[in-house]
């Protein structure tokens, strides 16, 4: 296992030739997979313009969206994950991995990469695994601190298995091993937004206290329920509100603070650097991503574990802080009874804020991008 912050050196000619390395990069379905792909793509190009990356998704995932506003071009898999809920909705699910795996046997032979790299998400698994049938190096970032079991699979024949921390050689490879943390947007790591241009962009009053939510680009049913069961309390403690309710139930949420003086509420924040920069106060699911952009950016904040994340991984990845006095958990199963008072009391708790501060920081990884896009480039050699 390597714990590495080797940065490539484009000069060294890792790839030894002239044709400049294609690249896969397989994944997506929320923010958390989808921004660190980007982020990747980008450090790889800001070592080698002439790159080539080619995105695969998901057909109706946000992917489809997300990645051409960034620039980059994107191909789209029927495929879907089995739905726990309604098992009759599963029906075509055979057909519709028989015909990803069409998908991306045409897409990989027209592309010809020279590797490919999985994020995450319901296309990284077909993409990665036609690769490996085809002695197509391939690479792999787990973004949790509790591997998936695709990516277990997976990490058998990769070439390397980029990890958020130690502990990892439980699912991959020691050999195959390296500890990069999470890649953060650039637009968080060089954030140097001031609070007061921040609390501007969201209308709000720069001479009052701010608590943020993020329940994920997704939303989050719990935490949404008790903001809106809350919201009077926010406001009559003097504390305003920047919530995103997550695309979801994002019409019922607004609805509730229509006219509420001191809440700005919308379905998704574009600009995440601005949102920290306003906060005081987090409330967070804890993904691995948001986990990741909150130690950067510095922030106290009360996560609420997913609890029905695959092996409870976001409680994981939560208490990895929380052991460290660097965040307060909320159980979800407690988050109507606790919430609000647990966020309110942070907000008006200025020493509790800089002890967390303090202890968060530590956590805080801004090149993890860097790190994985020249090892990559390192490794596959032509």
């Amino acid at each position: 296992m390597q714990k590495n912050n080797f940065i490539y050196n484009p000069d060294s000619n890792a790839t030894g030739g002239t044709k400049s390395p294609r690249f896969i990069i397989a994944g997506g379905g929320t923010g958390g997979h989808i921004f660190p792909a980007i982020a990747i793509a980008n450090a790889l190009k800001t070592i080698d313009p002439a790159i080539e990356i080619l995105f695969v998704g998901a057909i109706g995932k946000m992917e489809m969206e997300k990645v051409p506003q960034a620039g980059y071009t994107i191909k789209g898999l029927p495929i879907a994950g089995l739905n726990r809920s309604s098992l009759i909705k599963n029906i075509s699910l055979p057909l519709k991995l028989v015909k990803s795996f069409w998908k991306v046997r045409q897409i990989v032979n027209e592309f010809r990469p020279t590797a490919a790299i999985g994020v995450g998400g319901y296309s990284s698994f077909p993409v990665l695994k036609y690769c490996q049938s085809k002695g197509i190096k391939t690479f792999i970032h787990e973004s949790n601190s509790f591997a998936g079991k695709s990516n277990i699979l997976l990490g058998k024949n990769a070439t390397k298995v980029f990890v958020v921390s130690d502990g990892m050689e439980n699912f991959f490879p020691s050999n195959k091993i390296i500890v990069t943390g999470n890649p953060v947007r650039k637009s968080i790591t060089n954030n140097a937004i001031t609070k007061e241009e921040a609390i501007s962009f969201f209308g709000l009053d720069a001479n009052k206290k701010t608590i943020l939510s993020i329940g994920g680009s997704l939303g989050a049913k719990s935490i949404n329920e008790a903001l809106a069961q809350g919201i009077e309390r926010f406001i009559a403690n003097d504390i305003q509100l920047i919530w995103q309710t997550g695309k979801s139930t994002a019409e019922q949420f607004i609805a509730v603070a229509k006219n509420k003086k001191g809440v700005w509420v919308n379905a998704f924040i574009e600009k995440m650097e601005m949102a920290y920069a306003a906060a005081d106060v987090v409330i967070s699911r804890s993904g691995a991503m948001s986990v990741a952009e909150i130690c950067v950016a510095k922030k106290p904040v009360v996560f609420v574990p997913f609890p029905f994340a695959s092996e409870d991984h976001q409680t994981a990845n939560a208490m990895n802080l929380v052991e460290k006095n660097a965040a307060v958990l909320i159980k979800d199963e407690n988050v109507k009874m606790d919430l609000v008072n647990t966020a309110i009391a942070l907000t008006d708790n200025i020493s509790a804020q800089q002890t967390m501060q303090n202890a968060i920081e530590k956590f805080a990884i801004t090149n993890a991008d860097e790190v994985i896009a020249s090892q990559i480039i390192l490794n596959s050699e032509l």
